[in-house]
């Protein structure tokens, strides 16, 4: 079908577009499986589609307390020049499906926002109900207010009050490093992180569908095809007819490539710049 709602149509639809099944098609299904494994990790890695921004909360368990009490974990570099390294083993486990973290928040309480009688609300208060004009909103100035509140932002950041959390994390490891004061995680207490997450096709059919990765997907089985048929390059065959698996994979490639600097430049979100 033009629409596929599942790995198989999937396969199926790039098959039929490369010719099958009037043409045979020389790949294998595990190749075929395979190449769709590489089409949707390319999906999600290159494609503003293929992930989505979100919230996870995560409750402090006993087990990540012990963790981030237990001893650091010992290295050493061997002779001559021997030396020993320590790593502390402050992290917590984060799903395989986290391609990025953003933000992390609530480590605990802050005084500049979370209180009622902190620095922030008190702002609010006093702005909100001008004297001068005795109405609710008469004064408030809203340039001024977000500016104030990019500045508490930035108490936070070097303050490290416990709202914003100075972290690390890599999605190959599945692991977010916290860089805090071991008596800041208690159990019970909760973590909330804005990160991104690649979506499971599985859970969201429309991923078949999407039109970049038919066409990846059919790009990268018919190179796979020609990369097949290249030991067996001007055989002749039959009827006159001779097979050219080089010219069919460098036809391939260059869809492919064309793909990808289309991909870079339409469906790549752009990189964040570091001011300051």
């Amino acid at each position: 079908m033009a629409e596929p709602s599942s790995r198989q149509e999937l396969k199926d639809y790039c098959l039929r577009r490369l010719g099958h099944p009037v043409l045979e098609i020389n790949v294998d299904d595990d190749q075929l499986d395979d190449l769709i494994d590489d089409a949707f990790q390319y999906y999600r890695e290159r494609h503003f589609d293929g992930v989505e921004q979100m919230y996870l909360k995560h409750e402090i368990t006993a087990d990540d307390v012990t963790r981030f009490d237990s001893a650091d974990e010992t290295s050493s570099t061997p002779a001559p020049d021997a030396s020993t390294w320590l790593t502390r083993k402050n992290f917590i486990e984060i799903p395989e499906h986290i391609v990025g973290i953003s933000k992390v928040m609530g480590i605990s309480s802050n005084f500049a926002r979370n209180n009622l009688f902190g620095m922030n609300n008190q702002y609010f208060l006093m702005d909100i109900f001008s004297f001068s004009s005795g109405f609710a909103f008469g004064n408030f100035d809203m340039s001024n207010y977000y500016m104030l509140k990019q500045y508490f932002e930035t108490l936070d950041m070097i303050v490290q009050t416990g709202s914003l959390v100075q972290f690390r994390f890599n999605q190959r490891s599945d692991r977010l490093y916290l860089d805090i004061d071991k008596a800041r995680m208690i159990e019970g207490n909760y973590l909330l992180i804005d990160c991104q997450r690649y979506l499971n096709p599985d859970d969201f059919s429309q991923v078949y569908n999407d039109s970049f990765v038919k066409q990846y997907l059919t790009a990268l089985i018919k190179r796979q095809w020609g990369q097949n048929l290249i030991k067996f390059n001007n055989v002749q065959l039959p009827g006159g007819v001779s097979l050219n698996g080089r010219q069919l994979f460098e036809d391939a490639q260059k869809e492919i490539d064309a793909l990808m600097e289309k991909s870079s430049s339409y469906y790549e979100l752009p990189p964040m710049d570091m001011i300051g």
